[in-house]
């Protein structure tokens, strides 16, 4: 057992560490998956603007996050805000802020598009009983608006927690870089070190990712329509 490195695991003070490690990212995917849903809806609604100045301001900041890997904008607000304005950005902060843009411009794509599948009749239909604009949103739009969106939603959640997995690149004490410092300490003695944690590490990634995903399928199945 001890030559299988499995040993390494056991330890009641790397499973500790690893669970630290744990927190650290579910923190960081937590605060970035609050902040998105808020102004994701704020800016589908904005991206909807009849404004052409306003859309495309919205299109481009959406694009940009969509074409340019997320790797790439970490290291930018990481290392270019100490070259540029000579701030030291930890990287906890810079993991939120970037998440929370990206996760921003993914639900308000998602808003918008939800939006717009809603048959114009509806709209027709509020207004012509007195409902006043806000009042459609409000009473008719956003409700149905919701309910369509939620399994996109859900799934972007799981997208999100999957991708924290890059904050190890700014400094970020994640469960990834938990892991790789444990391999790393006992590579000498436990060659096989890494088979069990990095396994470990999936294995605990899958058991919070897969009941998101079957829950947005069960919704997705519940709601179509």
């Amino acid at each position: 057992m001890r030559n299988s490195g499995f040993d390494v695991l056991l330890s009641l003070n790397n499973l500790r560490r690893l669970m630290l490690g744990l927190g650290g990212t579910l923190e960081i995917a937590a605060v970035s998956v609050a902040v998105s849903v808020i102004l994701g809806v704020l800016c589908g609604f904005a991206m909807m603007s009849k404004n052409r100045a306003v859309y495309a301001l919205f299109r481009v900041y959406l694009e940009a996050f969509r074409i340019v890997p997320i790797l790439v904008w970490l290291f930018l607000f990481f290392f270019g805000s100490a070259i540029v304005f000579g701030a030291n950005l930890e990287g906890w902060f810079v993991s939120v802020l970037v998440f929370s843009l990206w996760g921003t411009a993914e639900m308000g794509d998602l808003v918008r598009g939800t939006v717009l599948s809603i048959p114009a009749h509806q709209w027709q239909s509020a207004e012509a009983i007195g409902l006043t604009p806000w009042q459609v949103r409000r009473f008719v739009i956003i409700p149905q608006t919701l309910r369509r969106i939620a399994p996109s939603a859900i799934n972007l959640v799981t997208r999100m927690v999957k991708t924290t997995s890059l904050v190890v690149f700014v400094g970020v004490t994640d469960i990834l870089r938990v892991g790789k410092q444990i391999i790393e300490f006992n590579m000498m003695k436990n060659p096989m070190a890494s088979f069990w944690i990095y396994g470990f590490i999936f294995l605990i990634y899958f058991l919070i990712c897969y009941p998101i995903s079957r829950f947005s399928k069960k919704l997705e199945e519940k709601w179509s329509y």
